[in-house]
């Protein structure tokens, strides 16, 4: 990929159009031809507090340029490494919201992951709220066997409540339910809990390996990762709140006591290098509750070291 250093454009950051990384945008879902492929799945009907990750995938495709300057990849001089070298990036846009209609806009989700795993692309997805992961997974149905891995505050296994299941609080649950989903790494749920204790039963019995960031601390990275099944193919999905509100203010609720930058770099590292990142969606930023904006680099950053680990370690 020709970058602006070699084609006598200095194309700064804040230069162009922002798609994520200042990938090329692909409109045609069916002529998609990378490595990997960014679609916005900004809808946030599935809240039950403060609303506003509808605006997350443009947060974070803007401030994703911060690391678009004009190298031919990222070098980062502790692993000696040229991450996100060679690897084919394109951005397809958003998937169409219907306001109101959950299971249309959820639809108009799974598709364009559909589109993005018939190019052999690796789906990265921008929410949106954490209610956009059942169509994510649903898009796997055809895939085989995987392992989620989840970062966040919450368990997000609520069954149902008052009719609800495809709100913001069920996508474990829903993702539990499938029988090509085999088992959950549920990573830093802590303190004020979304889920009853019905429900981490409930999830424990399905399979699921809940540990709290304080419980991750004391065990350590490397200890966590023998935790997780080795060589297989993994889903990561990160709640933005999985991260301590210092460093990650702007999401609908923030949960104090929660992770710091590297430990979750650390983390995806280990599993990049245990087995196989299949599938990503990064959810919960809400730029209304980020005045500084450090929440939407916070998630352009963890995703672009995660997208370079994931091709450098395979």
């Amino acid at each position: 990929m020709a970058h602006g250093y070699e084609t006598g454009r200095l194309d700064l950051p804040f230069t162009g159009i922002a798609t994520f990384g200042k990938s090329p945008w692909v409109s045609d879902w069916e002529k998609i031809d990378a490595d990997v492929a960014i679609l916005g799945a900004p809808f946030d009907g599935g809240t039950q507090w403060r609303s506003g990750t509808r605006m997350g995938p443009r947060a974070i495709r803007e401030a994703s340029t911060l690391f678009s300057f004009g190298h031919a990849g990222a070098y980062d001089h502790e692993d000696d490494v040229t991450y996100l070298q060679n690897v084919r990036m394109v951005d397809i846009g958003d998937a169409d919201i219907v306001h109101t209609l959950t299971e249309k806009s959820h639809a108009n989700i799974e598709a364009g992951v559909r589109a993005i795993r018939a190019a052999g692309a690796l789906p990265v997805v921008l929410g949106g709220d954490h209610s956009v992961n059942i169509p994510c997974i649903r898009a796997f149905d055809d895939h085989g066997p995987i392992h989620i891995v989840q970062i966040d505050a919450h368990l997000d296994f609520v069954d149902e409540r008052h009719g609800v299941r495809y709100g913001h609080g069920n996508p474990m649950r829903r993702a539990a339910e499938q029988d090509y989903v085999t088992g959950l790494s549920q990573f830093g749920i802590r303190n004020v809990s979304s889920t009853a204790k019905e429900g981490y039963e409930d999830a424990r019995a399905r399979g699921s390996d809940i540990l709290s960031v304080r419980q991750i601390r004391k065990l350590g990275v490397e200890a966590v990762l023998e935790r997780v099944p080795a060589g297989v193919d993994y889903y990561l999905t990160i709640d933005i709140d999985g991260f301590d509100p210092s460093i990650a203010p702007g999401t609908g609720t923030p949960s104090h006591g929660g992770f710091l930058y590297y430990e979750v770099l650390e983390l995806i590292d280990g599993l990049t290098k245990r087995g196989n990142i299949v599938g990503i969606d990064l959810v919960e930023v809400a730029p209304d509750y980020d005045q500084t904006g450090t929440t939407s680099i916070l998630a352009a950053q963890i995703l672009l070291n995660t997208i370079g680990r994931i091709f450098a370690n395979r």
